[in-house]
């Protein structure tokens, strides 16, 4: 098979390219997506958003056993499914902060400054309620608050935030992002609005796009440094496809270092120690990786009014006919953005508020039924500490080596950071704002 691009990948970034790239009826287009179609009704619901975690539609991974964090090995969802992670995350619409944006200019990036990504943003967006300079309307991906169902929790997070001396803010994506307010979601009519479903399914149609799923990626076929195709495995066999323009990896911040290490593109003596030939001695594919480390803070509420009472039959008969009620939203509500020390120029750190109690974000079951709270999600924006993704073996079908080396960077910044949103987390918890539905802070004891 011929075609001018390969892309490997169907996630958030792989279904933008599909699209706009056949928008030209002279270009010939491979989508190839390891995961199956997004028919599973779930990825569709936004509250069940937990019940795709170590599912058919999720990667599963998890990371090496982390030594500053109790040896534990973290979970790492990621979705192996047309939309990829859009189409198992949490909804959330968040940009990122400017200064990032024009940091990666300055540092020999051309067009990658904030005044020249912000068109691309307000032309892939549909924004509902915002109508401004910084957003867009009429673009494919539908950007709304949660009009189907408010939880108090919500309100009460952001009056407890200001409360305890952090500004209101209307808009993450606007003119600044410190500050407390309602979340924006990538939802339509109640249902998840993923990639997959805004910019993909709309180029389906398209003659010059050809989608296969269940194609997991084996290699990149090279012809010394020039990428010819890529082989895959689909229904049992291998396959090859050959790319006239570009092949393109949107395979995410796991798998297409795996593939380029796969392919001979890395540390070469990384390589020889799997049995890979080196084509290209790359040594930073696969370094330099650096995660959001996320805790949580939760609180037993006086009353069931949160996610954790709400799969009833009342609620799911509201969802199915009406699309109403607490399914039609992610399992987030609210959000803050913080700085936890003066001096720093912009925040690091991000509070994720969830109207439902929690254990342990890294648990299979994060919101546990019946047992009604409201949990902080206190998380690491700007991590000092630095890891990587390896290869287990030369075997495509293997899970990559994922390891964040979480709090190990020697200033000891990031545990500094992480304890002191912890400790702000919890004054925002046992604010007034929070008094008639707050019975105790449950999880952690201490």
């Amino acid at each position: 098979m011929k075609f001018d691009y390969i892309i490997v990948g169907a996630g958030s970034a792989g279904c933008v390219l599909a699209n706009r790239l056949t928008e030209n009826p002279e270009v010939t287009v491979l989508l190839l997506e390891a995961g199956s179609s997004d028919k599973k009704q779930e990825v569709h619901i936004p509250a069940a958003y937990t019940k795709l975690h170590y599912s058919e539609v999720d990667w599963g991974y998890h990371t090496v056993p982390q030594p500053f964090v109790k040896n534990r090995k973290m979970y790492q969802p990621r979705g192996k499914v047309l939309g990829g992670s859009s189409s198992t995350n949490c909804m959330a619409y968040i940009r990122g902060n400017k200064l990032d944006y024009d940091e990666w200019r300055d540092l020999g990036n051309p067009g990658w400054g904030y005044e020249d990504v912000l068109p691309y943003f307000k032309k892939a967006e549909n924004n509902q309620q915002f109508v401004d300079k910084y957003h867009g309307q009429g673009g494919p991906l539908n950007i709304t608050h949660a009009t189907r169902w408010k939880n108090p929790l919500g309100e009460a997070f952001v009056n407890s935030c200001i409360e305890s001396g952090t500004p209101a803010n209307k808009d993450f994506n606007g003119a600044k992002q410190e500050g407390a307010g309602l979340f924006q979601f990538t939802i339509k009519k109640g249902k998840r609005h993923s990639t997959a479903t805004a910019f993909l399914k709309p180029a389906l149609k398209r003659k010059n796009l050809l989608v296969i799923t269940e194609a997991h990626i084996q290699r990149v076929m090279l012809d010394n440094s020039r990428a010819l195709g890529v082989e895959f495995l689909t229904d049992g066999a291998l396959d090859w496809a050959y790319a006239e323009k570009e092949v393109i990896l949107s395979a995410g911040a796991f798998n297409s270092p795996q593939i380029l290490m796969l392919s001979g593109i890395g540390p070469v003596d990384q390589l020889k120690l799997k049995g890979i030939s080196a084509v290209t001695d790359l040594p930073g594919v696969g370094q330099n990786l650096q995660d959001h480390l996320i805790s949580g803070i939760s609180a037993l509420a006086t009353k069931k009014n949160t996610l954790n009472s709400a799969e009833n039959f009342w609620n799911i008969l509201r969802y199915f006919l009406f699309k109403q009620g607490p399914f039609t939203t992610s399992p987030l509500q609210a959000c803050a953005f913080l700085k936890t020390k003066k001096g720093l120029e912009r925040p690091d750190m991000q509070f994720h508020f969830a109207p439902a109690h929690s254990t342990d974000i890294h648990d299979i079951e994060v919101f546990p039924y019946g047992v009604d709270g409201f949990s902080i999600l206190p998380t690491l924006l700007r991590p000092k500490s630095v890891g990587s993704v390896t290869l287990n073996s030369n075997n495509p079908m293997e899970a990559p080596v994922i390891d964040p080396n979480y709090f190990s960077d020697e200033g000891n910044e990031d545990y500094e950071a992480m304890m002191a949103g912890m400790r702000m987390a919890r004054m925002v918890l046992e604010s007034a704002a929070f008094a008639p539905i707050r019975k105790e802070i449950h999880f952690p004891s201490n």
